[in-house]
């Protein structure tokens, strides 16, 4: 370990040193342990107190005018009146009361998904959560819009999901053994640039390299050649869209036909193989999966399939999946058949091969550290049984008492009376975004802890402003990261903003929850349990600590990686007895009886191929393009969307979108064109970027461009700014998990030939004197 007498502040992008001058943040400079630093942080420097910042409490004028309820199509149009603490907590305070007491406690959503802002124990979620506990509960929302479908697929596969995504195969063990990296999906270096909590230092461009530079051969499977850095000299492999999980079986087929599967492998440490088997064959439905029938639906030649085949059999590989393969149609089959192809292939276990889930998703993976045992904050006893899967949200504020199906069961939407959100932005990971807005309009109030005007601010009737980190104390500290870093505010709290902790104390005090809610400790009292409850953890497995005191004097330090690389499902290798997976048999179930039981007609028991309702394959694609909505380069979904670092990427102030030459080409289309996407869902507005690095068909617009629809309607777009989740559908990937199908979409686009359009996503709304509406001002 190591300690440094500096003041330093994290984020999910990275570790800094904040620049202050005359109490205004003046810019971050990288943190010195780290390598590889990250732009993304910087843009807060400009815009932490400008005009998007959010100045005090903010109540929607209908809303304060007329009551909850009052005018929910006036969301997003309204203008807002500033009130006084005092009176916005009493506000909050009297219509939870009022929900609790007529319709209960599962009137009240607050899943509040989203990533929030960095430090263990100023998280937005688990603050809103402990809050809501403490009065009674709420209904909550279940998986995450990354990943939902692999979290529910794979523990009936092998056994868990959570317990391999951040303990995978090390980039070390990689680098050292791995002779073959097959990437579906790619390794996109861009989304590795952050971290869930906060990080010390990147780690993935080096671990790459390392590979690389040891020997091991690099193959990207994805639709963009940007998805593989170039230093690695990795052959692309083109792939239409959707289409993965067909390659994967058409992979299969060929080491099954040649006799290149392990079945030694198969009979000892998986269980249902001959039902795939026959799957492959075509026993049941006359349908032979092989290379020429994977080759016409993912646009490969069959030839360059079966080499594949035979390059991944004659050599220690590994295979990652991308995390945005399952935010498909059908997403649960990449991950199901991608784990199948390894179990063939025999080598899951071993130093440098099998498979993993994603490296590059995010910091941590392939990050050679064992999960430490950090301490969250306490969120208590939620009594509410109810819950919705993550992506549905729309679906339950439309259609309360509705069934719907999730993993093996029926459950039904509750009527939701409030939205309480805290540490996200539904109007940047949502699809559909117009149906979106229609759902928006059903709950009686919408509540909103937020710091700058983005869409889900615009779109509250009750803002509380927040601090960001660089206003408040707390610590960076991460499961899957071994720097601990004391955060230490860099200025006072902008305007009227408070952190969360504060404000829900203030209005558990209007509730007389007060206690119930703080315990009697202050924010530095929580914060000194959590790291003294991580340091006695830690010490019992061997990592030793220093004490509060000496981290905040010193700042931060490290831990020492463990002597050993860590190997995904080595024990389990070593011995399928002692150390058996948490399925029905202990093994890994590539047939699986449990989901047979189910009886879906869109999840079956083992690994299958079904064709996605919009794809490049579809009888009606016509002239149309399949739209990916990968992750940014130049911010973290919609965060920091208004600073300096995304606004260069722009294009005439819209969003970029990257286009094959052929495409372009065929529908007059130059680098720099404003264009128009659309669908029967919705339009936005691009800025166009004429590129091979694409593969003909296919569009690349980034999420998290900040949503702005035409309110005036002159335009008649959906979006002017350029969120491609206008375009998307708002349907579950299918019956077993009911994650997000964003990448299944498909859109025309033209150039733009209308005026050109003011865009008003960054702009704040019109907020009025507070003594403007029925006299109520501050207190």
């Amino acid at each position: 370990m190591k300690g440094i007498n500096m003041s330093l502040t994290s984020a999910h992008w990275g570790t800094y040193h904040a620049h202050v001058q005359d109490g205004r943040l003046t810019g971050l400079s990288p943190f010195t342990e780290d390598a590889d630093p990250n732009e993304i942080g910087k843009g807060i420097v400009d815009v932490i107190d400008n005009e998007s910042r959010i100045s005090g409490p903010m109540i929607r004028k209908s809303w304060l005018e007329f009551g909850p309820g009052s005018c929910p199509e006036r969301r997003g149009l309204d203008p807002f009146v500033r009130v006084g603490w005092d009176k916005a907590n009493q506000i909050v305070a009297e219509e939870l009361n009022r929900v609790i007491k007529t319709f209960g406690n599962e009137a009240i959503y607050a899943g509040s998904y989203g990533w929030a802002s960095a430090g263990r124990f100023h998280h937005a979620q688990s603050q809103l959560h402990r809050f809501l506990n403490s009065v009674g509960g709420y209904t909550k929302s279940v998986n995450t819009y990354s990943f939902a479908a692999a979290e529910v697929i794979l523990p009936h596969v092998i056994g868990s999901f959570r317990d391999y995504i951040y303990n995978q195969t090390s980039w070390k063990s990689v680098r050292d053994h791995c002779k073959l990296f097959v990437a579906f999906g790619g390794v996109p270096l861009k989304n590795g640039q952050i971290s869930q909590g906060g990080l010390g230092r990147h780690i993935q461009k080096e671990s790459i390299l390392a590979a690389y530079e040891n020997g091991v051969e690099f193959i990207s499977i994805s639709p963009l050649r940007a998805d593989m850095i170039e230093d690695v000299k990795a052959d692309w492999v083109r792939i239409r869209p959707n289409s993965d999980a067909a390659l994967m079986i058409g992979i299969c087929h060929v080491l099954l036909d040649e006799g290149l599967h392990d079945q030694v492998f198969l009979d000892r440490y998986c269980v249902g193989f001959a039902k795939f088997a026959d799957y492959l064959k075509g026993s049941v439905d006359g349908v032979i999966k092989d290379a020429v029938w994977a080759a016409n639906i993912c646009a490969i030649d069959a030839e360059m399939i079966k080499t594949l085949a035979r390059r991944m059999a004659a050599a220690r590989t590994m295979l990652s999946f991308s995390w945005s393969l399952t935010r498909q149609a059908n997403g649960e089959q990449p991950f199901w058949a991608g784990i199948t192809l390894a179990a063939m292939l025999g080598q899951i276990g071993l130093p440098g091969g099998g498979f993993g889930l994603g490296y590059s998703a995010v910091n941590t993976v392939g990050n050679d550290i064992k999960r430490l045992p950090v301490a969250a904050l306490p969120q208590g006893v939620n009594p509410v049984s109810n819950f919705i899967p993550v992506a549905r949200i729309a679906d339950m504020l439309l259609h309360p008492g509705d069934s719907f199906d999730y993993n093996g069961e029926r459950y039904d939407y509750p009527d939701i009376k409030i939205v309480y959100w805290a540490g996200g932005n539904p109007f940047h990971h949502h699809q559909n975004l117009k149906r979106l807005v229609k759902a928006w309009q059903k709950p009686d109030t919408v509540i909103a802890h937020e710091w700058c005007w983005n869409a889900l601010a615009k779109h509250a009737d009750i803002i509380l402003p927040c601090t960001t980190t660089l206003e408040r104390t707390d610590i960076a500290m991460s499961p899957m990261d071994n720097y601990f870093v004391s955060m230490q505010p860099a200025i006072s709290a902008v305007d009227d903003a408070l952190d969360d902790f504060e404000i829900f104390k203030g209005i558990a005090a209007k509730m007389g929850s007060e206690e119930a809610f703080t315990e009697g400790r202050s924010a530095e009292d929580w914060q000194r349990w959590m790291y003294d409850v991580t340091k006695q953890a830690s010490a019992q497995k061997g990592y030793e600590l220093p004490s509060y005191d000496v981290f905040r004097e010193e700042g931060w330090f490290k831990l020492a990686q463990p002597e050993e690389t860590n190997i995904m499902l080595a024990d389990f290798r070593t011995n399928p007895v002692a150390s058996p997976l948490a399925t029905p048999s202990g093994k890994i179930e590539i047939y699986s009886e449990t989901i047979l039981s189910f009886g879906y007609d869109d999840c079956a028991p083992h690994p299958c191929w079904f064709e996605p309702p919009e794809w490049l394959g579809s009888l009606d694609c016509g002239a149309r393009l399949h739209l990916v909505g990968n992750q940014p380069t130049a911010r973290l979904h919609s965060q920091l969307d208004h600073g300096s670092i995304s606004l260069a990427t722009k294009i005439n102030g819209h969003e970029p979108v990257k286009i094959n030459q052929e495409d372009a080409s065929a529908r007059a289309i130059v680098g720099g064109d404003i264009v128009r996407l659309y669908n029967d869902r919705g339009s936005c507005l691009c800025g166009a970027i004429v590129s091979d690095d694409v593969m003909q068909g296919v569009l690349i617009v980034s999420t998290g461009a900040w949503f702005d629809p035409d309110t005036d309607g002159l335009s008649g777009l959906t979006c002017r700014h350029g969120n491609p989740n206008v375009l998307t559908p708002d349907i579950g990937t299918s019956k077993l998990a009911q994650g997000p199908a964003a990448h299944s979409c498909l859109v025309d686009i033209e150039k733009w030939t209308g005026d050109s359009v003011v865009i008003n996503a960054h702009k704040p709304p019109i907020i009025e004197d507070n003594t403007t509406a029925n006299g109520l001002g501050a207190s």
